[in-house]
This record gives structure tokens, C-alpha cells and sequence, in this order.
């Protein structure tokens, strides 16, 4: 891993995982693209991303990023790219990471890195472009960045970018991952893959009965189980702790419990060698506390 000494230029910043309480696809829009509801629930636990301005104009990725991702592909430096791009601006910026986020387990770890970078950038390049802006160029890279930029957890709809803030109740998650790779586009093709849901409403989730409301079904869920016997296995190990659900279009599942020693308890009862671990559900992103303590004059740190 990279050395990001702070006495260096660099700062720290947040961008934390997110889970999908329920996910239903509703339709397909005319150019091809479903249209779908889910309720994004961000958590305290998340990426690291080192950040340092450069004024040569130079964008460039420090040490490893995401295991098999080039840095042209990256999220982290295509969301710097068009930032500059968008301000028309001559600064540059290096860019590091610290990976805790699983790739392909549907925990938004690409889609939050990178509006971290777009989010923080705007602050160290003096850009001010505003929230609303930031999650339209967000949305060029996927529809899962709006919801980082905004920093709420959120009702959304159409694509995932037409958001609603909702409050949440508490809730800690035993959160796992089996280890598997899920490819999004391959899922949104799959034959049995449930396209025309009834839509849901937000009072009827959040009226529900359990800490997250009653619409708890994820339309990939039986898709993957399906597909990959490690998602089976998976959801099979969890089950003997509470009710397993898948989040995203990815691999990972968690089990949502209404305090931390439950899902503490729960998480101590699971299998040795179960890539499983606790997170807490945020009432908002720490990347906006970060934000606000850096514009208050404290130093970030992620």
C-alpha cells in the first residue's frame, strides 16, 4: 500500500459503502435502460481516498487501485477528468486509495470513490459548482454517484438517480461477501430476471414492521442464487442468524439487526473463515462531516 504522508500535501478522505434495502425493477425504458426503486442506506464503514492537488494540471493514480483496474478505467480518475474538464480548470490532482470495499458485491465501493473525488476536488480546486451539479457529471460515470454526492440515504427511482432523502431508523448489519464477482449487465439480460414489478410506495416502506420497513425483496436475489452456488452458500450460513438479503446487482448480502450487540452476538455465532464482518447504518455520509469539519478548519481524515 502507498504512503500518503499528510505532512505531504495529502488529505484523507471517506467514501463509505452503501446497501440496497430492497431493489425492484419496474420497467424498460425506450433506450433500453430499466427503471427501477430501491432505498440506498449508507453505512460508517467504506474506501479510504488520499487526495493531493497538483497545479501542473496533471491527474494521475498514486499506488494500487481496485484489483484488475487500470487507471483509465478508474472511477476515481475519470470523476477527476471531468471535473476538469467540466471547469475548464488547470489543476490537477494525484489520487490513492485504501480498498476495503469488495469489488462486484454491490456495495457502490466504485461509485463512492468517485464522488468522493468529485465532492473533495470541488472543495480543494476552489470549483463551488454546487451538489446538484456534481451529481449530474456523477452520473456520466454510473447511477449509483448521485446518491454518494448528495450524502443521504434515499428513496430512488428511475434509473437509481431520481432521489428522495428518507430518515432511517438506527440499524447495525452483519455484512458478507462471498467472494464472487457479479456482472451487473450480465444480470439485467438474465431471461428469469423479474422486469415488471408493481411499484412500491415510501409510506408503505417506511409504515413497515422490521427497523427498514416491509419492502424487502431484491428482484437480482433469485437470479444469482441461482447462478452462483457461493451467493447460495452464502445466504444458506446467514439464515441461521436472521433473514439474508441480497444488495445491488452484486454478490454481497447482509442481515439487518435494530442494535449493535444483536449483530455483534450474531456475527461471533457464524462459521470461521466467513468473510463477514458489522457495519453501522449512517443517519447521513461521513464524507459530509468530513467536509464540514475541513471547511470549519480541521484537518480530514477519513
Amino acid at each position: 500500500m502507498a504512503d500518503f504522508p499528510a505532512t505531504e500535501g495529502w488529505s484523507r478522505w471517506p467514501a463509505p459503502a452503501k446497501l440496497n434495502l430492497f431493489l425492484r425493477i419496474t420497467g424498460r425504458r425506450a433506450d433500453g435502460y430499466h427503471t427501477l426503486q430501491t432505498v440506498f442506506r449508507l453505512l460508517d464503514w467504506g474506501d479510504g481516498i488520499h487526495l493531493r492537488s497538483r497545479e501542473d494540471g496533471v491527474i494521475a493514480r498514486v499506488g494500487a487501485g481496485a484489483e484488475g483496474v487500470s487507471e483509465v478505467d478508474d472511477l476515481m480518475v475519470r470523476a477527476a477528468k471531468i471535473l476538469q474538464e467540466e471547469s475548464n480548470g488547470h489543476q490537477g490532482a494525484d489520487i490513492g486509495i485504501e480498498k476495503k470495499i469488495p469489488m462486484g458485491g454491490g456495495f457502490g465501493g466504485g461509485s463512492s470513490d468517485a464522488a468522493t473525488v468529485l465532492v473533495v476536488l470541488d472543495r480543494l480546486w476552489n470549483l463551488n459548482l454546487g451538489i446538484d451539479r456534481l451529481a449530474a457529471l456523477g452520473l456520466q460515470l454510473g447511477a449509483d454517484v448521485p446518491v454518494f454526492v448528495h450524502g443521504h440515504n434515499a428513496w430512488a427511482e428511475g434509473v437509481g438517480d431520481e432521489l428522495t432523502a428518507v430518515d432511517l431508523p438506527p440499524a447495525w448489519y452483519v455484512v458478507a461477501s462471498p467472494g464472487v464477482h457479479s456482472a451487473t449487465a450480465a444480470l439485467f439480460q438474465a431471461p428469469d430476471l423479474t422486469r415488471n414489478a408493481a411499484p412500491a410506495k415510501i409510506a408503505g416502506f417506511l409504515s413497515g414492521s422490521s427497523p427498514s420497513g416491509a419492502v424487502l425483496d431484491n428482484a437480482f436475489e433469485p437470479v444469482l442464487r441461482r447462478r452462483e452456488p457461493a451467493v447460495e452458500a452464502l445466504f444458506a450460513q446467514l439464515a441461521r442468524i436472521g433473514r439474508p438479503r441480497l444488495t445491488g446487482s452484486g454478490s454481497g448480502c447482509f442481515v439487518e439487526f435494530a442494535d449493535r450487540e444483536s449483530a455483534e452476538a450474531a456475527l461471533a455465532s457464524l462459521p470461521p473463515g466467513l468473510h463477514a464482518w458489522l457495519a453501522r447504518g449512517a443517519d447521513r455520509s461521513p464524507l459530509l462531516d468530513a467536509m464540514e469539519g475541513f471547511n470549519a478548519g480541521a484537518s480530514p481524515s477519513g
